[in-house]
C-alpha cells in the first residue's frame, strides 16, 4: 500500500480511501464488516465516514 502524509499532521494515510456513506443502507452490516476487514488487511487506513457533502441529498437511512 502506498501512503501519503496528511498535511502538517505527520499522519500517514493510505492513498486509497474507503467511502462509507452508504453503510447502513447497502451493504448490509455483515457485508460492511467484511469490506472494512478486507480494507484493513490490504493496509488501507483511510475511511471517509461523511454522510453528506455540501448541498447534496443524504441517503435515506
Amino acid at each position: 500500500m502506498k501512503y501519503s502524509v496528511l498535511g502538517p499532521t505527520g499522519v500517514r494515510v493510505s492513498r486509497i480511501c474507503v467511502g462509507t456513506a452508504t453503510f447502513g443502507v447497502a451493504p448490509s452490516a455483515h457485508e460492511a464488516d467484511s469490506v472494512v476487514g478486507a480494507a484493513l488487511d490490504l493496509g488501507i487506513n483511510f475511511f471517509d465516514t461523511a454522510d453528506v457533502y455540501g448541498s447534496t441529498s443524504t441517503f435515506d437511512r
